[in-house]
């Protein structure tokens, strides 16, 4: 069972279903898809319940973890942080955060806590995370949890190449 994990600000904890409709007003900002590879535009509540029911099979097939962010105090999420890969010690990094909750630190103490939480319980010992070349606040919660930038790719994003930063780091 996934267990939530607490910081000085945050509860990570397991998305509900009652969640889905936050998950498409958040994530449904045309801001957030520009910026992810992941997430379509527009995202209706429909896509948000598809992508939390299958969050629990994939968490116990031992593939990956997704958090919903919350503030302590509030169980509204805010925001997701995930390792939508970690196989054989290597965890690849992902979140998002609603646009009203931007510039805050709160997608880096997030991304910290699961980094953490996850060489503690589900035996990460790499962290691979990216970023689209253009997105400068994810690139700035990657320098700050001290990930080392590998190189820059091209990949099909939202039907177009887009530039990545690719960065890797034992951890």
């Amino acid at each position: 069972m996934q267990k939530n994990i607490i910081t000085e600000r945050l509860i990570l904890r397991p998305f509900r279903l009652s969640d889905s409709e936050r998950v498409a007003d958040l994530a449904g900002e045309k801001v957030i898809a520009d910026m992810t590879a992941a997430i379509p535009h527009p995202y209706k509540p429909n896509m948000a319940v598809e992508w939390i029911n299958t969050h629990e099979s994939f968490f116990n097939e031992g593939k990956g973890v997704i958090y919903a962010i919350t503030l302590k105090g509030n169980d509204e999420i805010i925001g997701a942080v995930s390792f939508p890969s970690l196989i054989d010690g290597v965890g690849i990094l992902g979140y998002w955060l609603g646009v009203p909750f931007w510039g805050q630190g709160i997608a880096y103490e997030a991304s910290s806590a699961l980094v953490e939480y996850s060489k503690a319980h589900f035996g990460l010992t790499e962290l691979e995370v990216m970023h689209l070349s253009e997105n400068k606040r994810s690139e700035s919660v990657i320098r700050k949890l001290g990930v080392e930038f590998v190189e820059k790719q091209i990949r099909k994003v939202h039907g177009e190449n887009r530039e990545l930063c690719v960065y890797r780091s034992l951890l």
